[in-house]
């Protein structure tokens, strides 16, 4: 397990330079500021991208799920390119307004899984909290597009509710902080809710999943790294960090400096992906991937068929097509470097492995 020194986490980087702000300097604010100048529309995400000229229909849907996209995201897509893998994660495309059978506003049934605000079981022995309802960014082909993110914890009040529903529970024995995205909380009050969750004697991991650090590598701060190790030295859990990246393009060397920092800080850095069309459904773009991912230090770990949430019809992947991409990765890559192709069914004790 990583240690402090003199309270103060060591940090690798791979150039002169620390990816973080040095104390003081107000790093927390930093990604605050980007997260506030994200870009909110489909016209002005055009615009940015230099094809605010083009026949593109977008959305009606777009006022439902806004547009999302902070800077340091939006300066790895490529201009003038409508079928960047990039921009195709978060243009609101008139495809959105087709409804198809099959996709619904919960296709994995979470409603059914609630045990209290923002606390869901799905799965025997781990517990999920919905720790914010904002975001890094909005991918176009989210699951939980649709969900009542009024019901998330919000005051210290609430946290207390939830963790005494988790500290009720002794067969838990992981929580899971999602969202929305955790790290959209400051550091101050994701530190109260992790020592918190960390100091129920039942609970021996937690596990966050976060698409920040690739969005906004700016936000694996100090204070994140402490906590993090904090919470593993003196409550003795394990910290497992899952990051979510669909496609090489989204790991520049900003992004894998902040992912270094990060695998230093935890007992174990996932990344989950999702088989998209038109964005990663071929063998190079998830072979780039893995690559990336292992030489920042972050495990493969699953690639999910898409959950038909409505609206997302035109991301999804053909179940034998996936196959076919494993099997073509694992003609080139070590089995490590290999995701498991995965898929969700409602009242199944844990995910489909499919390939």
């Amino acid at each position: 397990m990583p240690g402090l020194s003199g309270n103060r986490v060591k940090i690798l980087t791979t150039s002169n330079k620390s990816v973080f702000a040095s104390e003081g300097s107000g790093q927390d604010s930093s990604w605050r500021q980007l997260m506030n100048s994200a870009i909110r529309s489909g016209k002005d995400l055009l615009r940015a991208v230099q094809l605010d000229n083009s026949p593109i229909s977008l959305a009606a849907a777009e006022g439902d799920f806004p547009v999302f996209v902070p800077v340091p995201f939006l300066e790895r897509i490529e201009k003038s390119n409508v079928q960047d893998p990039l921009l195709r994660q978060v243009l609101p495309l008139a495809d959105e307004d087709q409804t198809r059978a099959g996709f619904s506003v919960d296709p994995i049934c979470e409603s059914d899984a609630v045990l209290a605000d923002g606390v869901l079981q799905k799965y025997r022995g781990r517990v999920l909290v919905i720790a914010a309802g904002a975001c890094a960014i909005n991918c176009r082909y989210c699951f939980r597009r649709f969900f009542p993110y009024e019901m998330a914890p919000r005051g210290d009040e609430s946290w207390i509710k939830s963790a005494l529903q988790i500290e009720g529970d002794p067969s838990v024995n992981e929580v899971i902080l999602s969202g929305g995205d955790p790290l959209t909380l400051v550091d101050e009050k994701l530190s109260f809710i992790c020592h918190r969750l960390a100091s129920i004697a039942h609970v021996k991991r937690i596990r966050i999943h976060s698409r920040l650090p690739v969005v906004i590598p700016q936000r694996v701060t100090e204070g994140l790294l402490q906590t993090l190790q904090e919470i593993q030295i003196q409550h003795g859990v394990q910290v497992v960090f899952v990051i979510h990246s669909n496609h090489p393009n989204e790991i520049d060397d900003r992004v894998a400096e902040s992912l270094s920092g990060l695998r230093m800080a935890v007992n174990q850095l996932l990344n989950q992906s999702v088989l998209l069309a038109g964005v990663n459904d071929d063998a190079a773009a998830l072979i780039g991937l893995s690559e990336k991912l292992l030489a920042a230090g972050v495990l493969p770990y699953y690639l999910h068929q898409l959950d038909r949430v409505r609206g997302t019809a035109h991301f999804e992947v053909d179940v034998q097509r996936g196959k076919s991409l494993i099997d073509e990765m694992r003609s080139v890559l070590p089995g490590y470097a290999v995701p498991r192709l995965v898929k969700e069914y409602p009242g199944e004790p844990g995910k489909t492995v499919i390939a």
